[in-house]
């Protein structure tokens, strides 16, 4: 049975101490410790499910979403031993591999975002359960067809940067560091991303406040 958003946000507000506990300058020890104990990786899980979850519900929807951000931490348990310790942070790395599991689904994604483009608020897949349905009208709302149509005119790699940056509030390094790309591409695409952005909607670049918070 399909667990509902609220429920996996309950699921990972319940989560243990020992995952309250692990700050992020610590998520390298604890990803390291994991090789020997493999028990202390449900920390790094317990930490940033509900994140990575949102960054792919909103991309690619919720009914899709959860199966997506398991398959994620399956896929960083099994390749942890791969986890470049130079990196300093877990978080991108987590971010790069769901994003890469995004571009599995990319024609959905894009069918997604024009379905909302031209349904506004009237969500067109009869497919999706009545919390799906609700939760893309919300989307649907909130972003407006025109925004809508406008990312799904974007190219895959400027969608991802604008979209770590929108949706997940990654830096600039970190967007870089998620897909191993360097820092001035990520500023170069997320300029293009968001000119693309202006055309479509004028002066109302719905991303611009984000990106000036986030390119630390």
């Amino acid at each position: 049975m399909r667990r509902t958003p609220s429920a996996v946000g309950d699921r990972v507000d319940a989560a243990g101490a020992a995952a309250r506990s692990v700050r992020e300058g610590d998520e390298v020890a604890a990803l390291a410790r994991s090789l020997r104990d493999p028990d202390q990786f449900a920390a790094i899980y317990e930490r940033h499910f509900a994140e990575v979850y949102r960054y792919l519900a909103g991309r690619l929807g919720p009914g899709i979403a959860e199966d997506l951000a398991a398959e994620t931490f399956l896929i960083a348990f099994h390749k942890r031993d791969r986890f470049d310790p130079a990196l300093g942070r877990v978080r991108p790395w987590l971010y790069g591999i769901a994003t890469n599991l995004v571009g599995q689904h990319r024609r959905k994604e894009t069918r997604r975002y024009r379905a909302l483009a031209r349904a506004g608020r009237r969500i067109l897949d009869a497919e999706e359960s009545h919390d799906d349905r609700v939760a893309d009208a919300v989307t649907a709302q909130r972003l407006g067809r025109q925004l809508a149509a406008a990312l799904a005119g974007l190219g895959q790699g400027d969608r991802d940067v604008l979209l770590l940056v929108a949706i997940s509030e990654l830096s600039h390094q970190e967007v870089g560091l998620a897909l191993d790309i360097p820092t001035g591409t990520v500023g170069s695409r997320l300029s293009r991303a968001r000119r693309t952005l202006r055309e479509a909607l004028g002066a109302n670049d719905p991303t611009h406040d984000l990106e000036e918070g986030t390119n630390g």
